[in-house]
């Protein structure tokens, strides 16, 4: 581009440790990047925030930038109250804030209708430009491929997604690309339609990189509580590859003693983990993946798996700073907003946007099994069949 970009930043709410505050506050305010300061080379010119609260901080941003500038309406936030288009792109980050849960749990956060009414503007200007989600495209699958749809008909680059995938690895290594994977594991922690997509991610990223790339997914089964301890006992998933997972966690709760990290034994894994759950799944091409939720063992996110002729293990955790830095300096979004940054510079999305597409739908899968008795899933819908890119995007510095 011969000028900085314009970029508009749609939110449902601006606080203090809100997603919000950690990937717009980078825009505004830089953040550090390979040994310095970096100031994203573009503009943040309008702001939408539909819930402003006590604790609100999007006053004093707007005060403390003056450059940009605050917008009652979405539309207006993207035409900066005019009649067209005004921006060069648009950061949706609709997590955080006051709005009703279903009857099975989900967050009814509104990403999909705020995403419509970006695409009103861009029908009306009769032009689009690249777009960022923050984490999943919705609760309710339907809109979740209406969403994906439309960026593919009207042409415009579309990433979303978390952090995990692009944050640090300990150790720093990738899944080699092309090479034959039979079987992944995530460990991971956190709550269903929430956590359970940063573990899904943290599988996805990894087996998506196996020869012929992602194939789609035939079906879902959940397990919670017994029932998932019994899957664990009759090894539906391999064992090998939840230890190798969990000894890669830096957060692994000691067992016994009161310190240092001996491995739990079953039992002990029983007394710790009150309500443990798994998502398995199988990919069309018969690769089986599982996703856990350990919370109580870990508060981190491990892969592990199967992969090349000789079925070795690869594990590695996706990094997290340890807490409280983890939540007061976030530095893992730092990567997420270095992506989005060369999709609005270049206007190509760095990492393929069917990944958050495939995860978005393996939550609702699993959210649908667990509130119906854990049953099996078919999941004709998730015929979902895409590359990796040649350069994983994690961060290696």
């Amino acid at each position: 581009m011969d000028k900085r970009p314009k970029i508009a930043a749609i939110t449902t709410i601006y606080h203090k440790y809100a997603h919000t505050q950690h990937i717009v506050d980078r825009f505004l305010e830089g953040y550090g990047w390979n040994s310095r300061h970096h100031y994203p080379p573009m503009d943040l010119v309008s702001l939408y925030v539909e819930q402003v609260k006590e604790n609100d901080i999007s006053k004093d941003r707007l005060e403390r930038f003056p450059t940009m500038k605050g917008y009652p309406t979405i539309a207006e936030a993207l035409t900066l109250g005019g009649e067209e288009l005004a921006v060069d792109g648009v950061l949706l980050i609709g997590e955080h804030g006051e709005y009703p849960s279903n009857d099975k749990g989900q967050r009814l956060y509104p990403r999909y209708e705020h995403y419509m009414e970006m695409v009103k503007v861009f029908e009306n200007s009769g032009r689009s430009v690249p777009v960022f989600l923050d984490k999943h495209l919705s609760w309710n699958w339907d809109w979740a491929k209406e969403m994906y749809d439309i960026s593919q008909s009207m042409g415009f680059a579309f990433m979303a997604g978390s952090s995990l995938p692009v944050t640090w690895r300990t150790p720093s290594i990738d899944m080699p690309l092309g090479t034959s994977v039979s079987e992944g594991l995530c460990v991971g922690y956190g709550g269903v339609d929430s956590y359970d997509f940063h573990a899904l991610e943290t599988l996805q990223c990894m087996v998506e990189r196996r020869e012929d790339g992602e194939s789609g997914v035939k079906w879902l089964q959940a397990y919670r509580g017994d029932s998932f301890w019994n899957a664990h006992h009759e090894k539906l998933w391999s064992r090998d590859l939840f230890e190798s997972a969990l000894s890669r966690s830096h957060t692994l709760t000691p067992s016994r003693h009161g310190f240092n990290n001996p491995f739990p034994t079953l039992d002990e894994m029983k007394e710790i983990v009150k309500d443990p759950i798994a998502y398995q799944y199988e990919h069309k091409d018969g690769l089986k993946s599982t996703m856990i939720l350990m919370n109580g063992l870990v508060q981190d996110f491990n892969f592990a798996g199967y992969i090349g002729p000789n079925q070795d293990i690869l594990s590695t955790q996706m990094y997290l700073p340890m807490p409280p830095a983890r939540t007061t300096l976030a530095n893992f979004f730092s990567p997420l907003v270095n992506n989005i940054e060369k999709m609005f510079l270049t206007g190509k999305a760095t990492y393929p946007v069917e990944r958050t597409l495939l995860t978005t739908g393996l939550v609702a899968a699993g959210v649908d099994s667990l509130s119906d008795d854990e049953a099996k899933i078919d999941t004709p819908h998730l015929n979902i069949s895409y590359q990796a890119t040649e350069e994983s995007t994690f961060w290696r510095t």
